[in-house]
Formats: C-alpha cells, sequence, structure tokens
C-alpha cells in the first residue's frame, strides 16, 4: 500500500513539473530590445517579436491608434509581427495578450540611432571625461532613451542579448557613451522629438569582431588581414564574436541609421580595411533590410609606433566615404596631444556627427556637414595646384603659415612645403624642386593641419602619388 502510494505520489509530482514547466514555455516572452520606455522609429512598420507556445495566438493593441494586430507562434515557438508607428510623440502603451498578457509603458515614438564601434565611442563619464562629467547635472530628458547592450560574445549568431531601455537622466546618462548622449541631445534639441539610442561598443574591437563570419572569410584581402590580428587582453578580435551577440539580436529593430567610431585597432592591417568595413556596413544593411545611413568618425592623429599607419587607415577611411549612404567627419582640429589615443573632445565629434545627420538624413541641407576633400591637381611649371571638393566659398588657414603639406620630384623625396590659398585652391612649392610630380597634406600619423574651409570644417589628409610608404617600427 505504502509503495502504490508512494509511486502516485511520484507521477502525480512528475504530472505537476510538466504542467508547470509548460505553463512557463506557454508564456509570451518579448527580447530586452523590447520593452518599456523605448523608442520606435516614427512612420514605419517596426517589428514586434518574441516566443511562445507553438500555435499560440498573440493580440497586439497600440495605444496610439487603438489598432489590433494579431498572430500566432510558429512551430518552432517564435513569434513576429509588423505594427504601424504614427509620427513622433509620446508617451504610448503597447498590449500583448495571448496565455499571459504584458504590458509595455512609456513607449516613445521617436528617431532611433545605433552607436557602435571602440573606445572612443564608448567612453563616457565612467572613464572621467570633462564634458560628460560637466554635463551630467543637466542631463534630465524624457525625451532621450538609453539602450545599453552588454559585452558578450558568441561563436553564433544570437536572438537576445542583455539590456534594457531607461530614461535619460544623470545617472544614466554618466554612463553611456558620450558621442552618443550629445549626437542624440543636438537632434533633439534641433529636431524637437524623442530620439532612441543603441549603445553597443567594446573598446580595443578590431572592425572584423563586429562583421559576420562570412564577410571575412569570403575575400583573401579581408581574411589574410584578419590572421594577422593578436590577441589582446581585454577585448575579442576574432571575426563575428561582437556582432553575434551584440549587433545580430538587434537586426529586428527598426532603426535610423548608424553612427560608428572605430579603426585605431585595424592601423596595422590598413590594407584590408576599405573592403572590410563597406562588406561589414552591407553585412549590417543587408540583415535589417534596410539601406540606412551609416556616419563614421575618421580615427584622429595618434603617435602609433609603427610609421604612417595612421594616415593609411585614415585613406582606406576615406575610400570607404564614397561608400552607398555614408559620410565621413574628420577631427584631426579635435587632437590636443597625439599620444593620446582617446582625444578628450567628444562633444564637439558629436556635434560633426549630428551635422551630418541633420543635413543628410533630415534635410536642412544649411548646415555644412563635409570637410574639404581632395578632388584633382594640375602641375603648373614648378609647382602644384590642388582642387577640392567642399571648398567652394574659399578656404582659410588659421595661423601664418599654411602646415603640413610636402612636395617630391621624381627622386620621391619629399620636402616640407610652402602653400598659399588662392580661392577654394591650394599652390604648393619648394624652392628646391623644379619639376615637381607628388603633393601630400598631413599623410603621417601626427599631423595636425591648420587648413580649413570657411565653414571651420578641417581639410581632409591626402596624397597623390601611390608610392610605398615605410610602416616600420617607430624608433
Amino acid at each position: 500500500m505504502t509503495k502504490n502510494l508512494f509511486t502516485k505520489n511520484r507521477i502525480l509530482f512528475l504530472i505537476l513539473i510538466c504542467f508547470s514547466s509548460f505553463t512557463v514555455y506557454a508564456n509570451i516572452r518579448l527580447p530586452n530590445i523590447i520593452g518599456s520606455h523605448m523608442v520606435l522609429q516614427q512612420k514605419s512598420n517596426v517589428k514586434l517579436w518574441g516566443w511562445a507556445a507553438p500555435g499560440e495566438k498573440i493580440s497586439i493593441q497600440t495605444s496610439w491608434d487603438n489598432a489590433s494586430y494579431q498572430t500566432q507562434a510558429s512551430n518552432d515557438a517564435k513569434w513576429i509581427a509588423e505594427i504601424k508607428t504614427p509620427v513622433a510623440g509620446g508617451s504610448h502603451t503597447i498590449k500583448l495578450q495571448g496565455n499571459n498578457s504584458i504590458l509595455l509603458e512609456d513607449v516613445m515614438i521617436g528617431e532611433v540611432w545605433l552607436c557602435g564601434g571602440q573606445s572612443n565611442m564608448e567612453w563616457s563619464g565612467t572613464q572621467k571625461l570633462p564634458q560628460s562629467l560637466e554635463e551630467a547635472p543637466n542631463a534630465q530628458n524624457n525625451k532621450i532613451r538609453f539602450f545599453y547592450v552588454s559585452k558578450s560574445t558568441s561563436a553564433f549568431p544570437q536572438d537576445n542579448l542583455d539590456g534594457k531601455w531607461v530614461v535619460c537622466s544623470p545617472e544614466e546618462m554618466i554612463k553611456f557613451s558620450a558621442i552618443g548622449y550629445f549626437f542624440g541631445k543636438n537632434l533633439n534639441e534641433k529636431l524637437g522629438i524623442p530620439i532612441g539610442l543603441i549603445n553597443s561598443n567594446w573598446g580595443g574591437t578590431p572592425a572584423e569582431t563586429w562583421s559576420p563570419e562570412y564577410v571575412v572569410n569570403t575575400n583573401s584581402t579581408i581574411k589574410k588581414g584578419a590572421a594577422e590580428l593578436k590577441s589582446q587582453p581585454g577585448w575579442p578580435h576574432k571575426p563575428a564574436l561582437a556582432y553575434n551577440a551584440m549587433i545580430y539580436p538587434l537586426t529586428n529593430y527598426h532603426i535610423a541609421g548608424a553612427i560608428w567610431y572605430q579603426g585605431e585597432s585595424n592601423v596595422r592591417t590598413y590594407y584590408a580595411y576599405e573592403k572590410l568595413f563597406t562588406g561589414m556596413i552591407d553585412a549590417w544593411r543587408q540583415q535589417w533590410d534596410k539601406n540606412f545611413p551609416f556616419y563614421f568618425v575618421q580615427i584622429a592623429p595618434f603617435a602609433y609606433g609603427f610609421k604612417n599607419v595612421g594616415a593609411l587607415l585614415r585613406e582606406t577611411q576615406t575610400k570607404s566615404a564614397g561608400h552607398q549612404n555614408t559620410g565621413m567627419v574628420v577631427i584631426s582640429d579635435f587632437v590636443p596631444d597625439t599620444n593620446n589615443i582617446h582625444p578628450t573632445p567628444k562633444k564637439e565629434v558629436a556635434r560633426r556627427l549630428s551635422d551630418m545627420a541633420l543635413n543628410k538624413t533630415y534635410g536642412y541641407k544649411e548646415i555644412n556637414c563635409e570637410s574639404p576633400v581632395y578632388l584633382s591637381h594640375s602641375i603648373e611649371s614648378d609647382k602644384i595646384k590642388v582642387l577640392f571638393t567642399h571648398a567652394s566659398t574659399g578656404l582659410v588657414a588659421r595661423g601664418d603659415q599654411i602646415s603640413s603639406f610636402e612636395i617630391a620630384a621624381e627622386d620621391k623625396i619629399f620636402l616640407p612645403a610652402q602653400a598659399r590659398i588662392e580661392g577654394n585652391s591650394i599652390i604648393v612649392y619648394h624652392s628646391k624642386i623644379k619639376n615637381p610630380v607628388a603633393v601630400r597634406f598631413a599623410f603621417n600619423n601626427t599631423a595636425v593641419p591648420n587648413l580649413f574651409n570657411k565653414e571651420g570644417l578641417p581639410v581632409n589628409l591626402f596624397r597623390t602619388d601611390n608610392w610605398d610608404l615605410d610602416t616600420g617600427t617607430v624608433k
């Protein structure tokens, strides 16, 4: 009798466990990127998704229009739905009803931007950045929302990641990307609408780890560069590890665009960066199924331990800026110390990024956002004349002499050159060079040039030759 009772109780216990597990499994679940306080992209068909019991019917109701959307979990326990968002505003609620009920509160509709890269994008008041510390006491803003993606890696693409949406406050702002925050603040002030910022970055990481594995493995040049990367304590370097864990889980979430500050960890393999970087951009857009704008920061002058590698990386970034729907901001004038790889003026960098977004994405064409870039040159006797884009109103030098120009004859020996401004062009020469063939501007690791357009944007580095450069160790 006792044995039979024990057997019955055991069976009942197992049934209860199974029922309990089924009940938990049957609940609607959401990824962390979808939650209260989030910002949804305005005037779009945005996706909501998650997990539920196979076949479970789910109803979604949005407060801004009282519309009701229906979906059903698939056999693999996943569901997805598209909902229409109105013009910017809030706050709103979204109610999801299945076997359980979820209420998302304080949902804003606005513009959503992803902030990615390595340490110069990551740095915040946590690193004692003066501008963040100064701004923090005044950083209470219900119209700016943050989602900070926790550092993580994975060998395979993940469905979820760690993080949550929070309202901008002094306590939250101090931990958030300084460039990301000031970028969002600028957009919020100019557009007058809510801004959502997704912070997914990791100091020290090369672009390979932010790219899907196929981007690296299907191109021999990129693959060669990836093989030369060295393991460093504190950050991943192998292809796709950060992408799988920190980007892929976001790719159902509708965004307006991305801002990016990275490249310092790729200077030794500069030769592969253009293909790698543009391949990464294309892969992200393909996974998001949207050709969103991608605005990035050219790395700053810095005294690397190898000659010219910083200039060569900046040159590849300049070429990358020709990629569809991208833009590059030059920040060579925001470098108080070329021995510091983390220039402290982040507010100014954010201003240039937000100016680019306002001009190119939001239609404020009166805002100047692009630095002068080399267009063409002509040899005129013993001088070289250089023309630039984005210099139609003319060029100016900050100082008595224009710095950072070099000129060479056929012997390929470059000498510091004199230069003078003629409208939107530069005349470059040297008294000892009678037959010049090539000119370079700011083409080394640490050059901080003093030439700008009249709108105050620095002229980008360039060279007219394609000669080999010394990339040996600095002694």
